[in-house]
C-alpha cells in the first residue's frame, strides 16, 4: 500500500469543542467512554477511546471511564478487567475511579418514580411480541397500550411490586408516555425499566428490575457533568429520547449529545456477538487470539499503542460512513516498528551448512548494529564451521531472477562473509539436509576482487543458535467483507485456513533467547515480530507475526 498523505485528520468535533469554551458554555470540558461489559474491547472502540480521552486531553478536560453495566445476563468481571487494561494499555487514564451506570441505579428508580407521578410512565403487561405489534412501522404509527391510562397509583404500585420480585421475567415493563404515533420510533413509549432476576457483578441481588440503555445513558451523563456526549451515529435517532428525558427530570446538568461515523475496517469482525461466537466455538484460542480485531489480540499479536493511535489519527473524525482499508492499519505498524523494532535474525526453516574450509574450532564473534538508523547498541553473533540458513536460500534448479545460493553460486551471509555452495548433501528421499560450502576470508566487510555477489541472505550459528518457535498470523478472513453473508452461508464460511502457521523448530541469533514477552523485532527478510505476551518463557521464546515486511496480500 502506498504511504497516506501526511494532512492533518478531519475531528468535526475540535471546532465545537473550540467554540462551548471561547463563548463560556463550559468552563472545562468532561467526556466519557462509556462501554458495555459484555466483552473485549475491538478496534472499533480504539477509535472512541482516542477520541474521547484525546479530545479531553487537547483542551484540558477530563474523561470518565463508565461501565454501561445494565444487562447483569451478559456481562462478566473478566471483561471489565480486560476493558480496563485495554485503556490503560493505548495510553489514556480516565478521571478518579471507573465508574459503572450501576452505581446510579438509586436515582435512575427515584427518577422513574418521579416520571410516574408526572404522569409520564406507566407499567404495561404486553408481552414482548405484543408490544413489537403495537409499536408499528416505519410508515405506519403506533397503538397505544392498553395499560397506557394506568393511574398514578396503580403504576407506582405495580412498579414497587416489579422491584419487589413478585412478577418473572417479561411479564410487565415500565414504559414512558411520550408519542406512539411518533415518526421516530424511539420515542413511541420506550422501555425504562425490564423485570430481570439475575445476579449483578456490582450490586448483586439487590435489583430485579434493571434500566433500559436510554434511560441510563443521558441521565448518567448529567450525574456525571459529561458536556460533550459523543457516540456513534446509530445513536442519531435516539437523540430526542435523550433530550426529552433530560427535559422531563429534575436532573443536575444538561449534557449535549453528539454522533460521528463508526469505525469499519475490512476483513474484519468487530460484532461482539460474532466475536463471541469465534471464541465459544474454539475457531479461535480466545478473546486475544493474535487474529481477532479485539485490543488484546492486536497487543499480543505485537501491534504498538501508538501505531493504533496514530491510525486513529490518519482516519479522522466525521460523520460520513465508510469503509477502511486494513492496509492503513498495517501501514501504521510497519512505519512504527521500521523506526523503532530492533533488528535480529532468525532461520524459520533451518538447513544445516557446513564451511569446509573454516578452521575447525574457531570462533569469531561478528557484531551487527541492533538497528541501521537508531543507536540501539550492536548484538554479537558468534561464526564458526557450522551454521544455519533457510532452507529457501538454496536452490538447485534456480527460476529466473533468484539471487539466493545455487550450486557454485556465491552469496554473503549478512553482516559476514561471502560463501559459495559447494555440494548438497541429500537423505535416502532425494531432499536437501546439509550444504557444503566454502568461505572467502577476505570478505569479511568488503566486497570480494574481480567479481561482484548480488545475493545477501541471513543466517544464525548452528551451536549458539536458540531453538524457537514461530506463528505466522494472517487475515482471519478471506472477503473484505466477512459480515455480508451469501444465501445458505455464515462469516465462519470466510475463515481464511492460512490464518495461523506454526513452526517448530526454527533458529533464533543468541540474542534472542531471553527475550522479554512484548518485546518487538524486524527478523530480517522475514517480517516483524513479538515475543508472544503468554506463551514465551526464557531459554524458549514464541514469536508471533505482527505483520509482513510489505503489503503482501493478495500477491
Amino acid at each position: 500500500m502506498s504511504k497516506p498523505e501526511t494532512t492533518v485528520a478531519t475531528n468535526f468535533l475540535r471546532p465545537i469543542v473550540q467554540a462551548d469554551l471561547d463563548s463560556g458554555k463550559h468552563a472545562s470540558i468532561v467526556t466519557r467512554f462509556p462501554p458495555e461489559p459484555n466483552g473485549y474491547l475491538h478496534i472499533g472502540h480504539a477509535k472512541s477511546i482516542c477520541l474521547n480521552f484525546g479530545l479531553a486531553k487537547e483542551f484540558g478536560g477530563v474523561c470518565n471511564l463508565r461501565f454501561d453495566d445494565t444487562n447483569p445476563a451478559k456481562e462478566d468481571q473478566e471483561y471489565i478487567d480486560a476493558i480496563k487494561s485495554d485503556v490503560q494499555w493505548l495510553g489514556f487514564q480516565w478521571a478518579g475511579e471507573e465508574r459503572y451506570a450501576s452505581d446510579y441505579f438509586d436515582q435512575l428508580h427515584a427518577w422513574a418514580i418521579h416520571l410516574i407521578e408526572a404522569g409520564k410512565a406507566y407499567v404495561c403487561d404486553l408481552t414482548p411480541e405484543q408490544a413489537r405489534e403495537y409499536r408499528g412501522s416505519l410508515t405506519e404509527p403506533g397503538q397505544n397500550s392498553p395499560f397506557r391510562e394506568r393511574s398514578a397509583e396503580e403504576n407506582l404500585d405495580l412498579f414497587a411490586r416489579m422491584k419487589a420480585g413478585e412478577f418473572p421475567d417479561g411479564a410487565r415493563a415500565l414504559r414512558a408516555k411520550i408519542d406512539m404515533a411518533s415518526p421516530n420510533m424511539n420515542l413511541r413509549d420506550p422501555i425504562l425499566y425490564r423485570i430481570r432476576h439475575a445476579h449483578h457483578h456490582q450490586t448483586g441481588d439487590k435489583w430485579c428490575i434493571y434500566p433500559s440503555y436510554d434511560f441510563t445513558h443521558g441521565q448518567s451523563d448529567a450525574i456525571e457533568g459529561i458536556t460533550h456526549s459523543i457516540c456513534t451515529l446509530e445513536f442519531e435517532d435516539h437523540r430526542p429520547l435523550y433530550e426529552w428525558f433530560l427535559d422531563n427530570l429534575p436532573v443536575p446538568a444538561k449534557p449535549r449529545q453528539y454522533e460521528f461515523a463508526r469505525l469499519n475496517l475490512n476483513y474484519t469482525i468487530t460484532s461482539k456477538r460474532k466475536l463471541k461466537q469465534l471464541v465459544d466455538e474454539k475457531h479461535v484460542s480466545g478473546w486475544d487470539d493474535p487474529r481477532m480485531s479485539t485490543l488484546s489480540g492486536f497487543r499480543r499479536r505485537g501491534y504498538t499503542p501508538a501505531s493504533i493511535r496514530n491510525f486513529c489519527d490518519m482516519i479522522g473524525v466525521n460523520r460520513a460512513g465508510g469503509v477502511v482499508d486494513i492496509g492503513m492499519l498495517e501501514f501504521a505498524i510497519r512505519e512504527d516498528l521500521d523506526a523503532n523494532a530492533a533488528r535480529a535474525m532468525c532461520v524459520l526453516k533451518p538447513l544445516k551448512v557446513v564451511i569446509t574450509n573454516y578452521p575447525e574450532g574457531q570462533v569469531e564473534n561478528l557484531e551487527l548494529p541492533r538497528h541501521p538508523k537508531q543507536d540501539m547498541g550492536v548484538r554479537v553473533l558468534p561464526f564458526s564451521r557450522e551454521i544455519y540458513i533457510d532452507a529457501s536460500d538454496f536452490e538447485e534448479a534456480p527460476p529466473a531472477g533468484f539471487k539466493r545460493l545455487i550450486p557454485g553460486g556465491e552469496v554473503r551471509l549478512r553482516g559476514s562473509y561471502v560463501i559459495r555452495a559447494d555440494e548438497a548433501v541429500k537423505d535416502e528421499q532425494g531432499n536437501i539436509v546439509e550444504l557444503r560450502c566454502s568461505y572467502d576470508e577476505n570478505t569479511l566487510g568488503k566486497n570480494p576482487e574481480g567479481r561482484k555477489v548480488k545475493g545477501v541472505i541471513h543466517w544464525v550459528p548452528a551451536a549458539e543458535s536458540v531453538e524457537c518457535e514461530v506463528r505466522l498470523y494472517d487475515r482471519l478472513f478471506r472477503s473484505a467483507n466477512p459480515e455480508k453473508d451469501e444465501e445458505g452461508s455464515s462469516f465462519l464460511d470466510n475463515i481464511n485456513p492460512g490464518s495461523l502457521v506454526v513452526l517448530t523448530g526454527c533458529r533464533a541469533e543468541p540474542s534472542l533467547a531471553n527475550v522479554a514477552p512484548e518485546e518487538r523485532f524486524q527478523f530480517e527478510r522475514e517480517g516483524y515480530f513479538v515475543a508472544d505476551l503468554k506463551d514465551s518463557q526464557p531459554g524458549k521464546p514464541v514469536f508471533n507475526r505482527t505483520v509482513t515486511l510489505r503489503d503482501s496480500w493478495g500477491q
